[in-house]
Order: structure tokens, then sequence, then C-alpha cells
């Protein structure tokens, strides 16, 4: 039976991106492709405000994650673990063979500026890894303030941001925050399938990766960036991901990325009063996100039980990740679900438990 995701990726797709997958396949060398290309590039950098360099992988986020240490680190990196995918990331740079720094705070807690200035303040950093918002978690950590705060005292510090489950769904601005780079799959608020991988990359970033060593092939910035001028990409792309993305940045200028942000804002705000009042957040009040809301499991329900009463209704929620299974459950808002639905989605979960 079909089923209406309200998990944090993939996500629920709507039938005109299903549709645009659909086109018949043009060649990656032809002109098709390219012009396909170039408009995506300029309506990200658009979205996304930057001037700044922007790849299109064909690959999970965590590709890029790989790719980000790869290009941007010859030796030690700033790590920070505030969660599972956090965590996941000073894994990958230090079986990359990085030194790693860790700031590790208790899961549901951010990584605020301070902690960040306290570590880069003993020196010899090439770079900073923020996860922006930790799905794991229902974290969002502040980084136009980690941003500003390495602009200023760290100049030489690249601010790398995996931004997997927040891009599309709140507001980024790459270049103003000064961001280096910015990650992310398009399977969770770009509302897209799973298989492609969006990342800005700064010039400052893309220039010092030309002087680290054993960046690999696949996700070489140099490498991409030779065929990007030509609106292309090194190996062959998911042709028919990108023109669904092409059509959804349409959607989201039409809808106007304000009110996309507001819609998120809102979906979100219906799922903590719900929450609120049913069960509990798990996270720092002050820093929840706006695509995926942590409910901590007060009442001790059978998450696997909750939602296999769901599937017989048309719905799929997660659980806790890792540690948190079973402790919490988690629903993402995200992509082109509305109000309407995180409200269905919520009454069906009164009806079943019986609240």
């Amino acid at each position: 039976m079909y089923k209406k995701l309200f998990i944090p990726g993939p996500t629920h797709v709507v039938d005109e991106i299903l549709e645009a997958m659909a086109v018949p396949m043009i060649g990656h060398r032809d002109k098709l492709y390219s012009d396909l290309h170039g408009q995506v590039v300029t309506k990200l950098k658009k979205f996304l405000q930057t001037n700044g360099h922007i790849y299109l992988s064909t690959s999970s986020s965590t590709g890029m994650m790989e790719g980000s240490i790869r290009n941007c680190v010859n030796n030690k990196v700033l790590m920070t673990d505030c969660g599972a995918f956090s965590k996941r990331w000073a894994q990958i740079a230090t079986l990359n063979g990085k030194e790693i720094d860790l700031i590790k705070v208790e899961m549901g807690q951010a990584t605020t500026p301070e902690m960040v200035d306290e570590y880069l303040s003993k020196g010899g950093f090439e770079a900073v890894c923020i996860t922006h918002n930790e799905t794991s978690t229902g974290v969002m950590n502040p980084i136009e303030e980690i941003g500003a705060l390495v602009k200023e005292k760290y100049p030489d510090v690249l601010v790398l941001v995996d931004a997997v489950s927040s891009m599309a769904g709140t507001e980024i601005k790459v270049d103003e925050w000064g961001l280096d780079v910015v990650l992310a799959g398009t399977q969770k608020a770009f509302a897209l399938p799973p298989g492609l991988c969006v990342v800005t990359v700064s010039e400052k970033a893309f220039q010092r990766s030309l002087d680290v060593e054993n960046r690999g092939f696949y996700f070489n910035f140099e490498e991409l960036e030779k065929k990007a001028i030509k609106n292309q990409t090194p190996a062959t792309p998911a042709i028919s991901i990108i023109n669904a993305l092409n059509v959804q940045m349409d959607r989201i200028f039409k809808e106007g990325v304000e009110a996309r942000f507001q819609r998120h804002l809102d979906m979100a705000e219906h799922v903590r009063s719900w929450t609120r009042k049913n069960f509990a957040l798990y996270s720092d009040e002050n820093y929840l996100s706006p695509t995926v809301t942590n409910v901590h499991n007060t009442r001790e329900i059978d998450v696997v039980n909750l939602n296999a009463e769901l599937a017989k209704r048309g719905a799929m929620l997660s659980n806790g990740y890792g540690d948190l299974k079973g402790k919490c459950f988690r629903i993402a808002h995200m992509g082109d679900l509305q109000v309407a639905d995180v409200q269905w989605l919520t009454g069906q979960i009164d009806n079943i438990l019986g609240l």
C-alpha cells in the first residue's frame, strides 16, 4: 500500500515531480543536457544566495561529506558531534586519515559559537565541520552565528556545512554567512527522489583544494570544476533527477521562497504544539528544527506498532535514530507537505492512541 512519508528522507514526492523524471532520456554530453545543467545551477545560486561554485554530484550526501574532507583538509579539522550524522562526519574524517578534535554535546543540545571559538582558539585547524540540522535529534545549529565568528576571528579556517535536512526548508545565505562548503541531498526538503547531492563551494575552498593531496577523483573539486564550466559533470549524472530538480526550482520560486520557509515553520509549530500537549519535545527549545521534530516518547508507546497502524491508514513516521530508538519518534515536516498533511497525521495518531 502506498504510504505518505512523514520521515526525514526520502520525503513525499508529488506527481508533477515524478512526471518530470519520466521525460525521454538525453545524452549527458549533449547541448540539451548542458542547457539543463546551466538552468539548474543558475536557479540554485539565486536560491542559496551565492556567487560561488555549485556542483551536482550523483551520490548521496555522505559522498560529498567525504568529498569535502578530502578536498579541504590536509591535516587537522575541527568536528562537531551533536547526534548520529555529525558523528558520522567525524568518523569519515578519521577514516580518511585526518587529525580531528571534537566538540561533543549531549544529544538534543546544539553546538554554539562559543564552543567553536574555544576550540579554534587552540590553533592549527584548516576547517570546521558543522551539521546545520541534526536529523537524529531535531536540533538546528546556529550556522549563521558560527559562520560570522569564524569569518571575523579565524579567516583562514574553512566552514563546511552539512545542510542535508535543512536546505530548501529554511533560509541559507551561503555567501553572507561565510559558508565555504554547503551540501544537501535532494531526497529531503527538496522533495525529490534520492540520488543527487547539491554542493556549494566558495572560491576560497576551491583554491584551498588545489593544495590538498590525495583528493581522489569522483568528488575532486578540480575535476568537477573542469566540467562545471561547460555545464557538465565528470561522470554520468542523474539526468532524470536533475530534470526534476529544474522543475522543482520553478515550483519553489512560484510558491515564493519566503512563503516556502514560512510553510515549514507553520508545519513545525503544529507538530511542536501537538507534541507538547501529548508527549514532550526531546531537544532544546532554543534550537528546534523547522523540518523534523523529535518527539520524546514519554508515554512509552510501542513506536513500531504505531507505525504499523499508520501504514494501514497510508502514512509512515520515523522511529528514534540509533540510541534513541523507542525512546523517541520523529515526524518530518519538509518538502512539499502542507500544514493540512501534518494536521491529518497527528489526528490519525490521536485516534490510534486514544488521545
